[in-house]
């Protein structure tokens, strides 16, 4: 891996800069670990190194120090004043440099780091280097020239795709591309020093786009609005693309940065930025333990969730063994997990192995006995307190000594599953999301006696898969099926009242979820939520507010897509629609009561205020450490808006007489046995941050 270092004889110009020399090359080194964002200091150190660049030097070559070029700005500084000296001003003065500047980068040159890279004459990377303007995925756009100058070098539509969508381009790709100018060996910074050989200034602002006729310029843009579904940010970007049709670049780079600065301090780029730090303090290992190596696994279980998890920790490199003491479900499971791996390969993310490579370190069988050497065994096998405790209990015979075995279950006592694994000390639950593959969120939930190593590990794995932890604790549901419990009750109590699914899953998506409740329970399947209602019906309490509704549409045997009707019919193609069974069902029930249909806001502000009221009892019970961590789990497990950052991130920016509203009316319509939460202590240190 190519690292930069500068000599004994480099001066810093700032904390984070220095400036070094290769013969009568003058080297600029931005040095501000982990990943070189550009700070302050590192605009500051910019600023003065160029200034000292004396008039003896043939040409200037920025880099990064360590194992980076510059992997964007600092984020932190997106809320607040940004210090001078912007971005905007440190590259008018690497355009301005009398001799030629090259970007010589490593690593990643991403956001402003790429945005910098641009301003210079040239750019030359190392082969394992990607280049990119993610801004968009932050809810903005690139502010500091990146509309103007990327799209002079490879042309107005390509441009605005790889804007609008803050793809990450590898230095492969970015060369036959125009968006850097020259691949380098094993000397980066000698590289770049012969490339300027012969070569003088060449300022990509001012350079004429490569041609492109109007229609591929609409097409470009239709297909980027698509992509991003309208957002604000996207529409930003591509109208400040097409500025370069019309605009003269001064006035043209003025419009970028003023809708960067407007921008940035949106709702949707706050939100952003909240999810981003949220994510990054949720998948910090809450143990200061070394974690164990992992050097094989085993699942059991091959059904959908355990085929879905061998299948992540195969993708990782793990060798794996299936054990199901179905043949047929292992079969199937084989077939599944090697679909998967195809479709990981064919989207580069095997890290250069082959699927074939990967399903090779493939074990199957019925035998619990395989599992002996395993250093870590996940059970996934059907959500039944039986059957879940006797696989437990054989495993804990069967492991070896200091083997974590874990659970995926989602709604047991996972405190008994632990004492009947003879192994509490190293057991946990690993409670994955389906479809596996695809969801990353993984929720690892500690038992009392789960012991620092091991959970130290489980979060060592999760990065090591490519998994977003949140830590949990025991409790039915932990976090994320807790709270859906809780907005599943709500939108069935709406449709009690009268409102039909398709409005309460407009209400739903209005608030921020991708997909309403009922749209939802149509493609896992009616049937899974009936058989567990009915498992409970002996022991449900008779003053619970229990809607029928549910019930007799599957007695219909109406169970979703499958079936092709559930809450709504479905064509030929698998199209919802309305469905009159359905609406009839649900006015007939509401005539019985006589009850009014709530309306939008009331739907909306109901199921908000059940999640808000819920959140906060599963903070007070010590199951979730955070309201960030909640909506951690309701962005990456539950399908909520990260353009929203979270429910609990809305429902901070309201009043807090709002928010109490709204636990009222989830309150009133829940009736008896709904328990009240500190709404506003969880909400306050969301209200307080910078």
């Amino acid at each position: 891996m190519t690292e930069i270092r500068y000599s004994a004889a480099a001066i810093p110009t700032s904390p984070a800069v220095w400036l070094d020399r290769r013969g009568d090359a003058a080297v600029i080194i931005i040095d501000n670990p982990p990943v070189n964002a550009s700070s302050a200091a590192v605009r500051q150190g910019l600023m003065a190194a160029l200034r000292q660049v004396g008039a003896e030097a043939s040409c200037v070559v920025v880099a990064g120090a360590g194992r980076t070029f510059i992997v964007g700005s600092d984020i932190k500084e997106f809320g607040k004043a940004l210090p001078p000296p912007e971005l905007p001003e440190v590259l008018a003065a690497i355009e301005a440099c009398p001799v030629p500047v090259i970007a010589a980068i490593h690593g990643a040159a991403l956001g402003g780091g790429y945005e910098l890279a641009l301003a210079c004459d040239w750019r030359i990377a190392a082969p394992g280097a990607t280049v990119g303007l993610p801004e968009v995925g932050l809810g903005m756009i690139p502010g500091a020239g990146g509309t103007q100058r990327l799209p002079r070098l490879v042309g107005l539509p390509r441009g605005i795709e790889i804007i609008a969508s803050s793809r990450r381009v590898p230095a492969s790709e970015a060369l036959e591309l125009g968006m850097i100018d020259a691949l380098a060996g094993e000397d980066l910074v000698g590289d770049a020093i012969a490339f300027l050989a012969g070569r003088g200034k060449r300022l990509a602002a001012r350079l004429t786009p490569p041609p492109a006729g109007p229609d591929e310029i609409e097409a470009a843009a239709a297909a980027a609005l698509a992509r991003g579904r309208g957002r604000e940010c996207v529409k930003e970007a591509i109208a400040a693309v097409r500025l370069i049709e019309t605009t003269p670049v001064e006035e043209a780079l003025r419009l970028e940065r003023a809708a960067f600065q407007r921008l940035r301090v949106g709702e949707e780029a706050t939100a952003l930025r909240y999810n981003f730090f949220a994510e990054r303090a949720a998948a910090k290992p809450p143990v200061a333990d070394a974690p164990r190596s992992i050097g094989s696994a085993g699942v059991v279980g091959a059904g959908t969730m355990g085929a879905g998890i061998a299948a992540v920790l195969l993708a990782a490199g793990l060798p794996v063994t299936l054990v199901d003491s179905d043949a047929a479900a292992l079969d199937r499971a084989r077939q599944a997990i090697g679909s998967t791996l195809a479709d990981l390969e064919r989207l580069g993310k095997l890290a250069g192995s082959s699927a074939a490579e990967r399903l090779s370190g493939l074990d199957s069988g019925p035998e619990v006995e395989r599992l002996g050497g395993a250093d870590l065994v996940i059970e996934a096998v059907f959500e039944d307190m039986e059957i879940k405790t006797g696989v437990i209990s054989r495993l804990g015979d069967v492991l070896k000594d200091g083997a974590i075995l874990a659970t995926n279950t989602s709604y047991l006592d996972i405190e008994a599953l632990a004492a009947a694994s003879g192994r509490p000390e190293n057991f946990l639950g690993l409670h994955f999301f389906a479809p596996v593959p695809r969801m990353k969120l993984l929720e690892i939930v500690q038992c009392e006696a789960t012991a620092a190593p091991v959970l130290a590990t489980a979060f060592a794995l999760a990065k090591r898969i490519g998994k977003l932890p949140v830590l949990a604790r025991p409790g039915e549901g932990f976090i994320g099926n807790r709270i859906y419990a809780r907005y599943r009750a709500q939108c069935e109590y709406a449709l009690d009242d009268g409102a039909l699914p398709q409005e309460i899953d407009a209400a739903a998506t209005g608030l921020g979820f991708a997909m309403g409740l009922f749209a939802v329970s149509d493609i896992s399947g009616l049937d899974i939520a009936w058989r567990l209602r009915r498992s409970k019906a002996a022991s449900r309490d008779p003053r619970e507010r229990y809607v029928t509704l549910p019930d007799a549409v599957c007695e219909l045997g109406r169970l979703g897509r499958k079936t092709n009707a559930g809450w709504y019919d479905y064509d030929d193609k698998g199209g919802p629609r309305p469905s009159d069974v359905v609406t009839g069902l649900v006015r007939a029930n509401a005539a019985r009561h006589g009850r009014p249909a709530p309306d939008a806001r009331t739907i909306a502000d109901a199921i908000l205020g059940a999640i808000v009221n819920e959140a906060a009892l599963i903070v007070e019970e010590g199951i979730a450490r955070s309201a960030e961590d909640i909506d951690v789990v309701l962005t990456n497990g539950y399908g909520f808006s990260k353009s929203r950052g979270g429910p609990l991130f809305q429902a901070a920016l309201m009043e807090n007489r709002r928010v109490e509203a709204m636990v009222e009316l989830a309150a009133n319509r829940a009736g008896w046995g709904f328990r009240r939460g500190d709404v506003a202590a969880l909400l306050a240190p969301l209200r307080d941050r910078d």
